[in-house]
């Protein structure tokens, strides 16, 4: 299926940059004229994913995040990518509760929350070459 419209975006692996992220998506999602609820789902997701990011893929360096929106009919996927350090065991990053930052007081939420807030979630990652986030959503009120 073609996105009805698509963007792009990169930026530095910066604390500061992940509520810059979270804007940016918002703003391309509410071209679908969201709910204010999916709204906030879709900015708490794209919060936790960019975090992740930040923390655990580039770690105490920065690196480049790139953000990849897509909207199609009524849905969006948002691809969020690092080219750090990438998760050895995805399925056990994925359990709630998991950290592998215990001394940074981690919740070991991130994923759970993602999950939680959007349609579908998929993790694609390599050990030492980064990791791929996308979020999938479907919109009640699209095309109304």
């Amino acid at each position: 299926m073609q996105p009805v419209n698509e963007m792009k975006l990169e930026f530095l692996s910066k604390s500061s940059n992940e509520a810059f992220a979270r804007v940016v998506a918002a703003a391309f999602v509410s071209q679908l004229d969201p709910t204010i609820e999916e709204l906030a789902d879709v900015r708490t997701a794209v919060s936790e994913a960019v975090t992740n990011a930040i923390i655990h893929g580039y770690e105490n360096r920065i690196g480049i995040i790139t953000m990849v929106c897509r909207q199609y009919d009524k849905s969006v996927e948002i691809e969020i990518s690092d080219e750090g350090a990438g998760i050895e065991d995805i399925e056990q990053a994925m359990q709630p509760l998991y950290t592998s930052k215990p001394e940074m007081e981690r919740s070991g939420m991130g994923f759970t929350v993602m999950e939680s807030f959007m349609d579908m979630v998929r993790v694609r990652s390599k050990p030492g070459e980064g990791t791929t986030v996308t979020l999938y959503k479907t919109f009640s009120s699209a095309g109304k």
